[in-house]
């Protein structure tokens, strides 16, 4: 029942929107509270999954360990996400920015954005998962072209394209996963629990490449090197809103496809070959925005960049497995909270300074004190240093690895700290010194810190303690990896 709140409430919601016609203020406070009511339904579901390992509604339908992290992390963020939206938009329109319809087409965008994501996650059907995932292309390219300007539209066809080429090849992948079925007598729903149970039935060398083209049209939507190419545009041109739940949340979504068939390639070919694509991809991941990142002249560009990096470091810890594939789900957590910190607050700075480049902005601490120091926050939690979660996480990838993959280790390790460095340098430069020009002091809107707060307040809070019925669950999400 709780799928199916979710489920009816997003659909409630786009269509209140639509069918508003004159107050504009009335999008926001709707998908807030259809946000609220989508995790307080989560937050049931987390406690089924708690009790009782799985909540299925029925045979379409299901949440299991991994689905309900997840989930949360669509929940949270999309909350976030939601209530920033109200005062973001508000003060664009002030400014002549945008009108009314766009702020409609946001909202009911938006909407269908999420109920795609949640899905993706709750269905037991590869294929409903890949149109799923294929519908938050469609949804957000509109949105990453939501201002209308040239760099903006090639953005977002850049977006549709290369996401499009990709999930087409998932998709072939996938369909060679049931390849067992055909001729066969089952006519009945194709599901993950069905591949589980006929892995008899596979040709392992069949399996080997169908994973390769799962590992590489999902990795696309995740934004792994080399297929990243579309992520730095499309996080730097789309609403700060959406940037946070494309970085934050869209990746993880994207992810969760891969190790759904990471688990049915294990059990027919062995761990080690997916292990090993895994770090591979992980690495490379890792190594070419360590270097980007360095010489990087936008800001949203900056943490787009951090999220390729970020896909590597969860990559590498399922591809070490063990406690790295517990610390891989516990990154996602982690980075989705402080990435949408970093991109919500990015708005903040772009509202104030009308800029994204780097050179443009200066003096961010005295013009915009608090929400430097949320950025901060946020650029202290996305580097890995004490005493935040990533910190933790991370070095418990690398333990992982270090016996068997030493010489990967010391790459990432080196790799990490030029990115920290680099993202140092960009973030002195912005935050400290006097701007170019004459702007006014203090936040643009004081209401529009408070999302930001809430998601700063839970990543501090978990990166000291984390709930025992959290720990529990993600430790047994990862025994499958």
């Amino acid at each position: 029942m709780a799928l199916l709140i979710i489920i009816g409430t997003i659909l409630i919601a786009a269509l209140l929107s639509l069918l508003i016609k004159k107050n504009s203020y009335f999008f926001g406070w709707i998908a807030l509270t259809a946000s609220i009511i989508e995790l307080l339904a989560t937050l049931f579901v987390f406690e089924q999954v708690f009790k009782n390992g799985v909540y299925t509604l029925n045979s379409y339908l299901s949440v299991d360990y991994f689905g309900i992290i997840v989930m949360l992390i669509i929940a949270v963020v999309g909350m976030a996400a939601s209530w920033y939206s109200i005062f973001y938009l508000k003060v664009e329109m002030a400014h002549g920015f945008i009108g009314f319809r766009r702020i409609k087409q946001f909202f009911i965008l938006l909407h269908v954005f999420i109920l795609a994501m949640f899905f993706a996650v709750v269905t037991t059907s590869p294929i409903l998962m890949w149109i799923s995932i294929e519908a938050t292309t469609l949804s957000t390219a509109f949105l990453i072209s939501f201002y209308s300007k040239p760099s903006a539209i090639e953005a977002a066809w850049k977006y549709l394209i290369v996401n499009s080429v990709g999930l087409l090849i998932g998709f072939l992948g996938t369909l060679i996963f049931f390849h067992p079925a055909i001729g066969s007598q089952y006519d009945g729903f194709l599901t993950w629990g069905w591949l589980m149970d006929n892995v008899s039935k596979f040709d392992p060398s069949i399996i080997r490449l169908a994973f390769i083209f799962v590992l590489i049209g999902y990795g696309t939507k995740v934004g792994l090197v080399p297929m990243h190419t579309w992520l730095p545009d499309a996080h730097s041109k789309a609403p700060v809103p959406i940037s946070s739940l494309l970085s934050g949340v869209l990746l993880n979504v994207a992810f969760l496809a891969v190790l759904r068939f990471k688990v049915v390639t294990d059990l027919i070919v062995g761990s080690a070959y997916s292990q090993k694509l895994l770090i591979f991809f992980g690495l490379i991941s890792i190594l070419v925005p360590a270097f980007i990142i360095f010489t990087q002249k936008n800001y949203k560009r900056l943490l787009a960049y951090s999220s390729i990096e970020n896909m590597g470091v969860i990559a590498l810890g399922f591809g070490f497995g063990g406690i790295g594939a517990f610390a891989a789900i516990l990154h996602m957590l982690y980075h989705s909270l402080a990435k949408s910190i970093l991109f919500l607050s990015s708005g903040n700075i772009f509202l104030k300074y009308g800029s994204t480049k780097i050179k443009n902005i200066a003096g961010v601490l005295k013009t915009l004190p608090y929400t430097c120091i949320l950025f901060f926050i946020g650029f202290l939690a996305i580097t890995g240093m004490p005493p935040f979660g990533i910190f933790l996480t991370e070095f418990s990838i690398m333990t992982a690895g270090i016996k068997s993959y030493c010489w990967v280790v010391v790459v990432a390790i080196l790799a990490l700290a030029l990115i920290f460095v680099g993202f140092l340098r960009h973030i002195v430069a912005m935050m400290f010194g006097e701007p170019k020009r004459e702007i006014s002091l203090g936040e643009v809107n004081k209401n529009i810190l408070v999302p930001i707060i809430l998601l700063a307040v839970i990543l501090v809070v978990l990166s000291f303690y984390l709930p025992n019925n959290l720990k529990s669950i993600i430790t047994l999400a990862s025994l499958a990896y």
